[in-house]
């Protein structure tokens, strides 16, 4: 059964799943239909290629609409965000985001809750299923959102780990649709048959889930990096385990990796917690960096992509940051727009 979103300045609402009747004031429909029965985001697989649809044409109107109509869909509802990492468009963008559906955003570092002094994720994910409606968490390792998931009662949503990161990647999937669907046309079929070109660090979480995205999106990937980082066998079982194929193409050629592309993306080469190896990384992956000359070697029309923060002169040059078909900052913008649709879905969803 369709259901819809609509969004007005009233005093008065009645509000069944997604559906919104109002009272005085403009009424605005967000009409798209909406048929989901999963309830956590924890990897780019957790919406089946319908949905995903769906999701990216939900955070179009949301968009479009953004600072006139945004339907309460967080009413009365706090959702926490959970980071045992730093953040700024992660962090500002939820909480903007969970603001702007009508909700309350908590914010808990993890040094600041019982979870950094001992106590387990199974009873915290107990504990705050009482008090809270969902759970936004940033950390490192990628069993600690899937176990606050099986224990808790309510939403959680994949901030980033380790091994994955895919409201990044939903948020990229969806840039790239914005230029290349025609108007109003379908945001997910544009991207089938694109080949998007990762440099770097191609074992980094970032690689994985573009990787898995991939799969789902129908595209094509080429990732180019130094030997020892290369795809790990973790990815390839994760790919396996969701019925696909190994969609990959890996080299240590980053012309090669770059040929006939649509998006070169990469990432920084020293992630959180890998301070240490700083020296090392940058030594084995300066053969990498996107320079003007590399950027050029990529379809005329190509994008140039980045998850930030970029380091120029490291993973990417001046020059390719401020080429014109340089988008990074739509990118980040977007975060906000994809991860409320996000949002907005898994908080219609029944509880366990």
């Amino acid at each position: 059964m369709a259901t819809s979103l609509c969004a007005g300045p009233t005093k008065t609402r009645a509000h069944s799943g997604l559906n919104f009747t109002l009272v005085g004031g403009e009424r605005m429909t967000y009409a798209y239909p909406l048929h989901f029965s999963m309830k956590h985001f924890l990897k780019e697989t957790d919406f089946k290629p319908h949905e995903a649809a769906e999701v990216f044409a939900l955070a179009r109107e949301l968009k479009a609409k953004r600072g006139r109509h945004t339907p309460p869909v967080l009413e009365h509802q706090t959702w926490a965000l959970i980071f045992s990492k730093s953040s700024t468009r992660t962090r500002v963008s939820f909480e903007v985001g969970v603001h702007e559906l009508g909700g309350n955003p908590l914010f808990l570092n993890k040094n600041d809750i019982q979870l950094g002094r001992g106590e387990s994720v199974e009873d915290t994910a107990k504990v705050l299923s009482r008090f809270v409606h969902g759970l936004i968490v940033r950390t490192y390792d990628h069993s600690e959102v899937e176990r606050l998931a099986a224990s808790g009662t309510i939403p959680v949503i994949n901030a980033l780990t380790d091994f994955l990161h895919p409201c990044q990647i939903y948020t990229d999937a969806f840039t790239m649709a914005e230029r290349w669907a025609p108007k109003g046309g379908d945001l997910f079929a544009s991207l089938k048959g694109r080949k998007i070109a990762f440099l770097g660090d191609t074992a980094c979480n970032m690689a994985n889930s573009w990787i898995l995205g991939a799969a789902l999106f129908g595209m094509k990937i080429s990732l180019a990096g130094p030997k020892g980082f290369e795809p790990g066998a973790e990815i390839n079982a994760l790919l396996k385990q969701e019925g696909f194929a190994q969609n990959y193409q890996y080299t240590t050629d980053p012309f090669e990796a770059v040929k006939d592309a649509d998006v070169v993306y990469t990432d920084v080469w020293v992630s959180m917690g890998k301070e240490e190896e700083t020296k090392q990384r940058i030594a084995q992956m300066s053969p990498y960096a996107v320079t003007g000359a590399l950027f050029a070697a990529a379809k005329p029309d190509a994008y140039f992509m980045h998850c930030l923060p970029a380091h120029s002169g490291e993973e990417v040059f001046q020059e390719v940051l401020d080429n014109p078909r340089s988008i990074i900052f739509d990118q980040a913008e977007n975060r906000l727009h994809t991860q409320k649709a996000i949002m907005a879905v898994l908080a219609q969803q029944p509880r366990a």
